[in-house]
């Protein structure tokens, strides 16, 4: 019986401030992904409606709960804002 190994995968820790970008980054698309879902909803045939009410609650959850993260975290909702210009402005290049 021949056992396989898996190659150990080298984990790279981030720093706190990598941590807090990244967290940003993701309220951020969450924020983007709420906002297309209530586009969405408002012209949905009616066999969608479930679909993207369900989207909504699902985004709405996720935010709250990032946005508590990033409440205990310290992080201002100012500089929140700001880092959605530079995301938007990576993400383009």
């Amino acid at each position: 019986m021949q056992e396989e190994f898996r190659k150990e995968q080298i984990l790279i820790e981030k720093n706190e401030f990598q941590k807090e970008t990244d967290l940003i980054k993701i309220i951020i698309k969450t924020q983007e992904d709420l906002k297309n879902a209530n586009k969405n909803f408002e012209f949905a045939d009616s066999d969608l409606i479930d679909y993207y009410i369900y989207q909504i609650k699902a985004n709405q959850a996720k935010l709250n709960y990032l946005i508590k993260i990033a409440k205990i975290k310290g992080i201002n909702v100012d500089f929140i804002k700001d880092m959605e210009y530079r995301y938007w402005e990576e993400d383009a290049v």
